[in-house]
């Protein structure tokens, strides 16, 4: 390639391209966006018993949601099949040129199908309403119009109306397509919330990434027992900090139990450092029961990560005793592990021990 050879910017094809300033197409892009947000809204207020029912027969499906478009409200219906699918509903998508090919096939008579079309009347969607029919199917259609053949085949039909594209020309699919996608997303998610479903069935279906880190359980992040620095409260701050130690990195605190093996208290780093700030080093000898925090906040086994590091953001703490039913120890959430898992929390780490002061020196002078 030639090193004088210069690129054009591209720019509209026909027509005489418009270069606005920076006001008029910020100006425009509100112009758009109120446009559509207007859309949304006159259907949400327009919303009537057939969604209640649409939804009804969704909660009762006892094989799988099948949404189907093509074009633009093709890449809608999948976007919705996998909201579906995440949030408790099984669901895939069908594509309509390949049903006539022989994906029908996937269509059982338990089934349900969400078909999208704008018109109604696309003919790759007509063409396969016939066997949908045939099969038993329910049939929900998202349309604009109740009198397309689409609609005349649906047992219930979730009517857009009429609406001009945002775009001048009124020809690219914007305003219908969002308001496809709105509705959708209220079909899906009204339905997800009546059928119960929680932060931990969602954490299930989303086991990677930052979410599903977030939404699992604590049980996979927190010390076990047998990491953590644990003593019956009854023995002195110094014995408990000579003898007990643990291999591996040291936690900022000590869990304690009182007779019956119940948690009883914590004893931290800053707990340390208070006694020497006070002059009261004096209590290194005493029981540590006398000094340590007691009833501090602890979480469930079983909780999720979410949870927990809310918890420790809010009320500026570094380490969380998790406990099970009989209120037993049974690990401990380090803040360090927390970063090490979730780099984001860093800043809660840093907020947490701002005005916790270093403690090497003073452990030494314990021991």
């Amino acid at each position: 390639m030639h090193e004088n050879l210069k690129f054009q910017s591209l720019r509209p094809v026909g027509g005489f391209p418009t270069n606005f300033d920076c006001e008029t197409r910020l100006e425009k892009a509100r112009e758009i966006m109120r446009h559509e947000a207007e859309a949304v809204l006159e259907i949400a207020e327009s919303l009537g018993k057939t969604f209640s029912d649409a939804v009804g027969v969704l909660l009762d499906c006892r094989g799988c949601v099948i949404l189907s478009g093509i074009g633009k409200t093709g890449w809608i219906a999948q976007k919705l099949s996998a909201t579906l699918a995440s949030t408790g509903t099984p669901s895939h998508f069908l594509h309509p040129a390949e049903a006539i090919h022989g994906d029908l096939g996937r269509v059982k008579p338990n089934d349900v199908v969400v078909m999208f079309s704008q018109s109604g009347e696309t003919e790759e969607v007509v063409r396969i309403l016939p066997s949908l029919k045939e099969n038993g199917v329910k049939l929900i259609a998202i349309t604009a119009s109740e009198n397309s053949t689409l609609a005349m085949y649906a047992d219930l039909v979730l009517a857009l109306g009429k609406r001009n594209e945002a775009d001048p020309l009124n020809l690219a699919p914007s305003t219908s397509t969002t308001a496809m996608l709105a509705l959708g997303d209220a079909l899906a998610l009204v339905t997800s919330i009546e059928r119960g479903f929680q932060a931990e069935h969602f954490a299930k279906n989303h086991p990677g990434g930052s979410l599903g880190r977030k939404l699992s359980l604590i049980d996979e992040y927190m010390r076990p027992i047998s990491e953590c620095r644990i003593a019956p409260d009854c023995e002195t701050v110094r014995e408990i900090f000579i003898q007990r130690r643990v291999l591996g990195r040291r936690s900022g605190a000590v869990i304690l139990h009182d007779e019956q093996g119940r948690l009883s208290g914590i004893f931290t780093d800053s707990d340390l450092a208070r006694l020497f700030e006070l002059r009261n080093d004096g209590r290194l000898d005493c029981p540590i029961a006398e000094v340590m925090t007691k009833t501090p906040l602890v979480v469930t086994l079983g909780s999720n990560m979410l949870e927990a590091v809310a918890i420790m953001a809010r009320r500026k703490i570094s380490e969380l005793p998790v406990i099970n039913e009989n209120r037993v120890p049974v690990g401990m959430l380090d803040i360090t592990d927390v970063v090490a898992h979730f780099p984001e929390y860093a800043m809660y780490a840093e907020n947490a021990n701002a005005d916790s002061p270093g403690t090497t020196s003073l452990l030494r002078i314990v021991a």
